[in-house]
């Protein structure tokens, strides 16, 4: 299988270029503790992931608390894992195998790199500096750097009209349906990695254009 005709591709990055997993876990139960709840295991937690750090708060909140609960606990326990996220970011971060080649990979075929995550701006620019990748993307966009996020297209649509291409042109690689969902309303090819999280879902029950072993594998697999 070649991807042909692809001049920029659009990467997420928990679950997709580093395994932030260890990072959510120990910010997650830092407030828990704070609200005199009992620790969450990383696997739960795991599965929170992806959808936005509002999601993740409310999802780690139902634990424990019915709908009304979570809600009159909501801006505390966010207030209180944004400040132990921020003290604590990348430090237990690893990046998945591949992840660097596989960039150094595609900028030598001439393609655009975006980062298109539904972290906030303020954890992924600094976490991807932090980790050495910051360098490889034109654009970075967080998940309240424009009025909607993942899985809806609006701000894979944005990157093609950053990059001047068309739809057709970008191919997403991510981890989960919400990457998926969002290239396919787009209109762009997508690849998923089999590594990540996906919200506790087999990736394989995803529509995309094919599973790839890393990012580098991914550009073995692009015809620019």
């Amino acid at each position: 299988m070649l991807l042909s005709g692809i001049r920029a591709a659009i990467i997420d990055l928990d679950g997709t270029m580093l395994d932030t997993a260890p990072d959510f876990h120990v910010a997650v139960n830092r407030m828990r503790e704070e609200l005199d709840l009992p620790p969450l295991p990383i696997e739960t937690i795991t599965d929170f992931v992806g959808k936005g750090t509002e999601n993740l708060i409310r999802r780690v909140l139902g634990v424990n608390f019915d709908a009304a609960g979570v809600e009159r606990h909501f801006e505390q326990a966010l207030h209180s894992y944004t400040r132990h996220y921020l003290a604590i970011n990348g430090d237990y971060v690893s990046i998945y195998p591949g992840v660097r080649e596989g960039l150094e990979a595609m900028q030598a075929k001439g393609m655009r790199l975006a980062c298109v995550t539904n972290k906030p701006i303020a954890f992924a620019r600094p976490l991807l500096a932090r980790m050495g990748l910051l360098q490889y993307f034109d654009v970075v966009y967080g998940g309240d750097s424009l009025p909607r996020k993942k899985p809806d297209p609006y701000p894979l649509l944005k990157v093609c009209e950053d990059f001047n291409l068309q739809p057709p042109q970008v191919v997403a690689i991510g981890d989960s349906s919400n990457d998926a969902q969002a290239a396919r309303a787009a209109g762009c090819r997508v690849l998923n990695v089999p590594y990540g999280y996906n919200h506790g879902q087999p990736i394989q029950e995803v529509d995309s254009d094919g599973i790839v072993s890393s990012l580098l594998d991914a550009a073995h697999l692009i015809s620019a």
